[in-house]
């Protein structure tokens, strides 16, 4: 966020030079949108992470309550209320009032854009539109695949060796890492759930922490037939895409939770911070995904994600999970063809009435 500030100067250069006739911005530049509206160029916000987080953080905004929020399968629990607030100030973005939802709010040009879809998110795009007084036009996924084969062969390769869904894919996004209690916890409930899966591990930049000291003993050997374990990178999208992984855990951030969605994958939810528990308390409120049990301060045990690993993968009811996603998915790619003409629609008014 201080790079960006700090960028404020260079971009007043550059959209002086080449004058545009729309600028899109996410929330996290909303001066960069202020600056532009000054040079009588519209500005259009474009939010990232799905409009039933935007609509409970803005109904928090704008009521200063969770309470009254009119659907109650979204909710917080105790310990992430508390976190909430303790990263609250991390969404101010400058002097006075020039914050994450003020920035959607004054400074988007008549509609916001967001990638999501209706299938998914319908009354919720409704009540953050509502809310933020925009049309809130819905792009879709907007999912990238990777064509280049050669550093994935070996994960694609074994993992055509198992059995149709019958993997589950293990990554908390690139920005996120867990404690070693945590790493620990997941170990556990790998080995008592007996499946198949590919975890990407990763840890801080400048970490000593390896993979041996982190897992508990013993436990690479015990499950080298049925387990790979990545601390760099793995091809995320190709392997979702594999009709041989049968479950995600992930930690809810949007863009992966809008991947699984896609490539009919169904969730086991471990949220950790910011918006990903809201994702995750709709990805069951819609039925494709489970998430991990916890205690009053957060913690989770082994036992509590073998359990949900085996609602998604393991159990008979897990095929009602994967049958649920698949239909989804394919609503949402339909959606997808459908919803990029509104989008053209839209942006090419903005343009024609400046």
């Amino acid at each position: 966020m201080q790079a960006f500030q700090s960028s404020s100067s260079d971009f007043s250069d550059i959209i002086t030079k080449i004058k545009p006739d729309l600028l899109i911005y996410d929330g996290f530049q909303p001066w960069a949108a202020k600056f532009a509206s000054s040079q009588g160029i519209p500005s259009v916000h474009f939010c990232n992470s799905g409009s039933t987080p935007m609509s409970f953080f803005h109904h928090l905004h704008t009521h200063k309550s969770f309470d009254t929020y009119p659907f109650p399968e979204i909710y917080l629990h105790g310990y992430e209320i508390m976190d909430l607030m303790k990263q609250g100030e991390s969404l101010k973005m400058g002097d006075g009032d020039e914050d994450f939802l003020n920035g959607i709010m004054k400074l988007s040009h008549n509609i916001v854009l967001d990638k999501t879809c209706r299938v998914i998110e319908n009354k919720y795009i409704d009540y953050f539109s509502e809310l933020c007084h925009k049309k809130v036009v819905p792009i879709g996924p907007l999912i990238t695949r990777n064509n280049q084969k050669e550093n994935e062969s070996e994960i694609l390769k074994w993992l055509s060796t198992k059995n149709k869904c019958s993997t589950l894919y293990i990554s908390f996004g690139s920005e996120k890492y867990l404690s070693k209690e945590q790493i620990e916890e997941i170990a556990k409930g790998l080995e008592l759930s007996n499946v198949n899966f590919i975890w990407v591990v990763r840890f801080p930049i400048g970490s000593d922490t390896s993979i041996e000291d982190a897992l508990p003993n013993g436990f690479l050997e015990r499950v080298k037939d049925r387990g790979i374990i990545e601390e760099k990178w793995a091809p995320q999208a190709e392997i979702l895409a594999h009709e041989n992984v049968g479950g995600f855990m992930s930690h809810c951030g949007w863009s992966s939770v809008m991947e699984s969605i896609y490539f009919g994958v169904p969730i086991v939810a471990v949220p950790l911070k910011f918006d990903q528990p809201v994702n995750s308390r709709l990805l069951v409120e819609i039925g494709v995904g489970v998430e991990v049990k916890r205690d009053e301060s957060g913690k989770f045990s082994g036992e509590n994600v073998g359990e949900a690993i085996g609602k998604v993968i393991v159990e008979e009811r897990g095929e009602g999970f994967r049958s649920k996603v698949r239909e989804l998915s394919e609503k949402v790619k339909m959606e997808e063809e459908n919803g990029f003409d509104e989008v053209a629609e839209q942006l090419s008014s903005i343009c024609m009435k400046k």
